[in-house]
């Protein structure tokens, strides 16, 4: 007897629905067919012991798989309890009137039990554009799943939940929730705060505007000044993400299996912070099986990349396509994957390697040369892509024991929000431009005018520094964000003369 049932493969952050078409005739050999891995080859083995554990029989003729469409690859264990239902309705231990309304989804294990799997949420996306009636899922992920309104979501925790809801034997209840009352609750309070920090006014400063217009930063100081601090504390200045940005990030966290059980909606801004031993695949994202990187996991939210010489060569350069086009592509000999990485980057680094160079204290012990070759680490153009460079000097001791009291994050968040909203109204045409670092070079032109002696100021700034046509841009940039922070309409000079600052180290003596 022919059976079809239906799954689904995640490609990137995107679905398709699988059909599993089972066939059981004479015989005694059983195939699986349509591009299977060896996780789903063995299979077999699987759904064969969770089948006779439930109590159910397990036929003993020939059994056909086949996965349509043929010319997808179908990877990994999410198959299992479509399979294993497909079999059990060709030899009539399951009713197939209702067999075809839903995705089954979930990994069995040898005594029925069903494992939680990855990607739930863009594959619901997909279900409902596929009109399907709802899914059966793992219960681990039914939370994840139900954020897709008009759409059924049923947990289930072993096999024989799903065989007694399609035999009229157990109704299952659905899995629901507000999707509005689920981001709203889950708004973070952050244990850190811009308020812990004793003096470094200026460094704040420069952090507040990269929150308001989404830019770039590189912290450059001796160790100890407090880099890693303030870098850590960048997350609770910037704005709350909105619904969509919210269900954009969970798709790639849910993609990456990063959502525990009792998440269901990614409602604060990512912050990853990697190793300085990460591979170029870690961060950019990629495999035999390609998933996410770190780029990507940081989607809409911060990369904060420490002691940023560390890192090797070739694991920074793969960062400076992602960081113009704010996506990755991951190809392979038979297909690609688009992951997005809209990111805001943050890193740090000591001038030198033994950390004092330049220090108003301490003396530095490294040759001329070895500082050279320390600073030659980040290219020229990578640190072109990075708008404000900022050299973060020692706290004096009168400010470690002052007992007056810095303004507090939320406070410097109002402003961030205040000033992202002005920027939301001026991108509203455009739904991939959320902040005036996302521009392009052609908006940058328009919305970026300055005077005669703004442009003055420009050259003289960029022939005495040596700055590239990159750096000119991202100077406005920084400008507009400025600008905007003080609720003006254009860019006056001192907006551009602040802006001009945090490029200097982007100097032609940097490029490596």
């Amino acid at each position: 007897m022919l059976t079809k049932t239906y799954s689904s493969a995640v490609y990137g952050i995107e679905a398709t629905s699988v059909a599993v078409e089972v066939n059981i005739t004479a015989g005694t050999r059983y195939y699986i067919v349509g591009l299977p891995d060896n996780a789903v080859k063995e299979s077999l083995q699987r759904i064969e012991s969770a089948i006779v554990s439930c109590g159910l029989r397990m036929p003993r003729q020939k059994i056909v798989v086949n996965l349509a469409p043929a010319d997808i690859r179908k990877e990994g264990s999410a198959y299992d309890l479509a399979i294993a239902t497909a079999i059990l309705a060709s030899s009539n231990q399951i009713n197939v009137d209702k067999l075809t309304d839903y995705l089954i989804l979930g990994e069995l294990s040898l005594d029925g039990k069903i494992q939680a799997i990855k990607g739930v949420l863009p594959i619901a996306i997909q279900a409902l554009k596929d009109n399907f009636k709802g899914i059966i899922l793992p219960n681990t992920n039914a939370r994840e799943a139900a954020i897709v309104s008009n759409l059924q979501i049923f947990g289930v925790d072993n096999l024989t939940e799903v065989v007694d809801f399609f035999n009229d034997k157990h109704d299952l209840m659905p899995t629901a929730i507000n999707i509005e009352e689920e981001f709203l609750k889950k708004i973070d309070h952050a244990e850190t705060d811009f308020g812990d920090v004793r003096g470094q006014e200026n460094i704040k400063r420069a952090l507040e505007i990269a929150a308001s217009g989404g830019h770039n930063v590189i912290l450059i100081g001796p160790p100890g000044a407090g880099k890693t601090m303030l870098a850590k504390r960048l997350a609770t200045i910037l704005p709350p993400l909105t619904i969509e940005e919210s269900l954009e990030t969970t798709k790639i966290h849910s993609v990456a299996g990063q959502l525990s059980a009792k998440e269901s909606l990614m409602t604060t801004r990512p912050f990853r912070s990697p190793h300085h031993t990460i591979s170029d695949v870690a961060l950019v994202g990629g495999g035999a099986t390609p998933q996410p990187g770190e780029i990507s996991l940081s989607h809409n939210g911060v990369l904060f990349l420490d002691e940023l010489p560390e890192f090797k060569r070739t694991v920074l350069e793969v960062m400076r396509q992602p960081l113009e086009s704010r996506n990755i592509t991951i190809s392979r000999a038979k297909f690609s994957v688009d992951y997005p990485a809209s990111f805001m980057l943050i890193a740090a680094m000591n001038p030198c390697p033994c950390g004092y160079y330049n220090h108003p204290e301490k003396e530095c012990i490294c040759g001329s040369n070895a500082v050279q070759r320390y600073l030659s680490k980040i290219s020229g153009p990578l640190l072109d892509r990075i708008d404000l460079h900022v050299e973060v000097t020692p706290v004096a001791f009168k400010e470690l024991v002052s007992n007056e009291t810095s303004e507090k994050s939320i406070v410097v968040r109002q402003r961030v929000i205040a000033a992202r909203k002005i920027q939301s109204e001026r991108f509203k045409q455009y739904s991939e431009i959320h902040s005036n670092a996302q521009m392009s070079s052609t908006q940058v032109r328009e919305r970026c005018q300055i005077d005669l002696q703004g442009t003055q100021l420009l050259k003289v700034a960029m022939e005495k520094l040596g700055l590239s046509a990159r750096a000119y841009d991202r100077i406005l940039k920084v400008a507009r964000t400025i600008a905007d922070m003080e609720q003006e309409t254009n860019i006056q000079n001192h907006h551009l003369a602040e802006a001009i600052q945090y490029r200097s180290l982007d100097r032609e003596n940097w490029a490596g």
